[in-house]
């Protein structure tokens, strides 16, 4: 199993950016997919996650109506579209597949994740 996140970086309050995590080493489209975020001191947060078939989608409280969560499942990768991004937001970005929609991570090892700071 891989993941690996890219698309992170430094960008000013309100900017946006596009993550991307491409998968490879199982169906990728029999899973629910997931993103997570940790931020420095803090345990790892459960940020946005979709349906196998990308039909639904939740996301926490804090990034609703600025975050989107999609997938091309012909790509093996879903894509976190963040807008309107805060300095709350500042984290270290992970994705995941779930063990089932509202479960766990499905796997224990995880990517490098891909760093977002947002900052003036």
């Amino acid at each position: 199993v891989q993941l690996v996140e890219s698309g992170g970086g430094l960008v000013q309050p309100g900017g946006s950016l596009r993550l991307s995590c491409a998968a490879s080493g199982f169906t990728f489209s029999g899973y629910a997919m997931s993103w997570y975020r940790q931020a420095p001191g803090k345990g790892r947060e459960l940020v946005a996650v979709i349906s196998n078939t990308g039909g639904r989608t939740n996301y926490v409280d804090s990034v609703k109506g600025r975050f989107t969560i999609s997938r091309d499942n012909a790509k093996n990768t879903v894509y976190l579209q963040m807008k309107s991004l805060k300095p709350e937001d500042t984290a270290v970005y992970y994705c995941n597949a779930l063990t089932y929609y509202s479960g766990p991570p499905r796997f224990d090892s995880w990517g490098q994740g891909t760093q977002v700071t947002v900052s003036s």
